[in-house]
């Protein structure tokens, strides 16, 4: 009997640390998952930039001007590097959750439930990763496209200024043939 209490009380110091361990690892967690909310709002808040900035036109009669085209660029780099950043820090929650699901045979219930909510939430992580993959090869289609525009608009005003300068041409020939006769 009294060797039983004996290690009972040589347990209890051991337990109490290891529940101090998992609160640890808990906060931890809720933080990283916190840090992977606000990259993502983030990122939305900058895809709502990015539309945006599509719908400026600022050029002679509403065209895209460069600047137009190279600020949607620009916001469309910073959304891939927020994805990237997003990438990364799932990675670091997937990490947490695994080291989590090491805790002893005594919190296995407890783990077991927190496993289930995490896979839910990384699932859903998982699934928005999916999302903002299939919405940057959107959006890398979609900058090829501006490039394409842009393409065609220099390629207009080129032709425009030649045929005005060729009509310069023209008519100040006529001018002087004029003058001369």
């Amino acid at each position: 009997m009294l060797l039983r209490i004996f290690i009972l009380l040589l347990l209890f110091p051991a337990t109490s640390l290891m529940a101090q361990d998992s609160l640890v690892d808990s906060l931890n967690y809720e933080l990283q998952r916190q840090k992977v909310n606000s990259l993502l709002d983030q990122r939305t808040a900058r895809f709502g930039h990015f539309d945006e900035s599509l719908k400026k036109r600022t050029g002679i009669f509403g065209l895209k001007t460069k600047k137009d085209m190279q600020a949607s660029i620009d916001i469309l780099q910073t959304i891939v590097e927020t994805d990237n950043a997003i990438f990364v820090e799932t990675k670091k929650l997937i990490d947490f959750k695994d080291q989590m699901l090491d805790f002893k045979e005594f919190e296995k219930e407890r783990v077991e439930e927190l496993a289930r909510d995490y896979d839910q939430r990384i699932n859903g992580y998982i699934t928005t990763i999916s999302k903002l993959q299939q919405e940057q090869d959107k959006l890398r289609a979609e900058i090829q496209e501006l490039h394409n525009k842009r393409n065609i608009s220099r390629s207009l005003i080129f032709l425009l200024f030649f045929i005005l300068l060729g009509l310069g041409a023209f008519i100040w020939y006529r001018q002087n043939k004029k003058h001369s006769v």
